[in-house]
């Protein structure tokens, strides 16, 4: 399977998300692992979260800090959950990302559900939607050429899918004038 981006970061597919939250259910930071992967929130969000700044009723939770590492005897040191991350990892049977991947995966996850990229970037904490678009282009056109292919197999073309395509072309949709 080719890799989503240029430098080899494949997030987690939705299986393999429900595999890692299913391992992740013993774990001592579930919640921590849950919360990540369900809003996309970075290790230093998740790590500076307090039990109040958590609404549970509403579901509704607060980030007013980043924890970041400036002291010993942090409540978290960041360098365990990373240490933690790669052990259940191991123990769900799923390849290795980078903590921060859980991030992406989050986003990825929600592109392909059709939630707009608005919804995303404001999630996310993206200052601008140029950023979450850049940095999630490869989905878009993934999904771009996903519809395409769904029309042109709806519309009886198959020869225009891409399970047709002997080359194992991944190019982008082609722009077409219309007059």
């Amino acid at each position: 399977m080719r890799s989503s981006r240029s430098n080899g970061f494949k997030p987690f597919t939705a299986s393999e998300a429900r595999q890692f939250l299913h391992a992740a259910s013993s774990d001592r930071l579930h919640a921590l692992y849950e919360l990540a992967l369900r809003t996309g929130l970075r290790k230093g969000e998740l790590l500076g979260l307090h039990w109040e700044h958590l609404d549970l009723k509403s579901g509704i939770a607060g980030i007013h800090r980043s924890l970041q590492r400036t002291r010993t005897g942090s409540p978290l040191e960041p360098a365990h959950l990373t240490r933690s991350f790669g052990r259940l990892l191991n123990r769900a049977g799923l390849r290795r990302i980078r903590f921060h991947g859980l991030r992406h995966s989050t986003a990825t996850l929600l592109l392909e559900q059709g939630i707009d990229l608005v919804v995303i970037k404001e999630l996310l904490g993206h200052a601008h939607i140029g950023v979450s678009a850049t940095v999630y282009a490869h989905v878009r056109l993934r999904l771009q050429r996903d519809a395409i292919d769904a029309l042109s197999t709806e519309l009886g073309s198959p020869e225009n899918t891409r399970a047709a395509r002997s080359d194992g072309d991944e190019s982008p949709p082609c722009a077409v004038l219309v007059r």
